[in-house]
């Protein structure tokens, strides 16, 4: 009786085993069938990452015209500082445009990379003087907008191009 109770007992334990591996084989069958992505999820993520460039490229680019007018607000600041630096040394404001050899570059002034002009005009600073008692400085960043300096005012941002208020002599 004994050994029909061990025949019985490995018999039901390789019927076992050969369910697990019957399973195992079915379920791996299974898991080779489901190879890669679906079209519907392919296009999801596609939809997902233009969704995402739409936002983030006129952002990106707005970000580099406001680089380039602080960039030219800045180099106006310094000018305005190198003109009152002259006026201690010589008497007088600068009527010299601005440039790096100039009388204003020989009190500090430098400007800032050419990249951040208008193409049109290039890295320019135009002067405008008052017979020495009052200036007005004027640049064009590389996003179109015009920026004038003035002694009296400071400065300010001018979108239109057909204006300068450096074209006419600064009053006190």
């Amino acid at each position: 009786m004994s050994v029909l109770v061990i025949a019985l007992i490995y018999h039901q334990g390789q019927a076992q085993q050969s369910k697990g591996t019957t399973m195992l084989k079915r379920m791996l069958e299974e898991r080779n069938k489901e190879e890669g992505f679906t079209l519907i999820e392919l296009l999801v993520v596609i939809i997902i990452i233009g969704i995402l460039a739409a936002i983030a490229i006129p952002v990106f680019l707005n970000q580099r015209q406001n680089g380039w007018d602080a960039a030219v607000q800045s180099d106006l600041r310094n000018a305005a500082t190198a003109q009152e630096t002259y006026l201690t040394q010589a008497g007088i404001y600068s009527a010299e445009d601005v440039n790096d050899a100039g009388e204003l570059g020989g009190v500090g002034f430098k400007y800032s990379g050419a990249e951040n002009y208008d193409a049109t005009t290039g890295a320019t600073i135009t002067v405008v003087a008052d017979a020495g008692n009052t200036y007005c400085m004027e640049a064009t960043s590389a996003s179109g907008t015009i920026f004038q300096y003035s002694s009296p005012g400071g400065l300010v941002a001018n979108d239109d191009a057909a204006y300068s208020a450096c074209a006419t002599p600064v009053v006190p």
